[in-house]
């Protein structure tokens, strides 16, 4: 993924909890808004600029902060694959960046699997959440019920596993 000076954003940071490692970025000032990329599990933050470039739209106006999702072929951000959690793994995510942010209270606007993740983090910590926005949100298509599942199976799961020996796609297919 490209950072620094040829895509106009920062590096970032590393937020660090344990085993997890989430790479974060920061634009802008305001009132916080934590951006989700869409791209499924493979959501980066390189993601904000489709369909429009989120960093140029709301940077002006607030903190804009997003994070690679973890273990993610196109982030830098990595961690365990918690299998019998993996919505709440994200969610821990989420909400550990914004606590060593330091933010009590933030606007989320997320894409594609943006909508889901806006969704736990409503169901876990709705008084922080002061608002949402849910833009093309992933969802059932019943002439392609398996489309997501047929995805992560085809392209994240196995690079997952080619990266991270540790991981097998047994444990990708829970």
């Amino acid at each position: 993924p490209q950072r620094g000076s040829d895509s106009g954003l920062p590096e970032g940071a590393i937020y660090e909890r344990g085993s997890v490692k989430i790479h974060y970025v920061e634009v802008g000032s305001g009132f916080p808004l934590m951006l989700i990329a869409g791209g499924g599990l493979s959501s980066s933050v390189d993601g904000l600029r489709n369909p429009f470039d989120c960093w140029k739209e709301f940077s002006g106006d607030y903190r804009c902060i997003a994070a690679d999702l973890r273990n993610g072929p196109n982030g830098r951000s990595t961690g365990p694959l918690e299998v019998d959690r993996p919505w709440d793994s994200y969610t821990d995510d989420h909400i550990g960046l914004m606590d060593h942010l330091k933010i009590d209270k933030f606007f989320v606007m997320g894409f594609c699997i943006g909508g889901p993740l806006i969704w736990n983090l409503l169901k876990r910590a709705p008084d922080r959440v002061a608002g949402a926005v849910l833009a093309q949100p992933s969802g059932f298509r019943p002439e392609l019920p398996t489309y997501n599942y047929d995805n992560n199976m085809m392209a994240w799961g196995p690079e997952l596993v080619k990266r991270r020996p540790e991981i097998t796609m047994d444990m990708v297919q829970k």
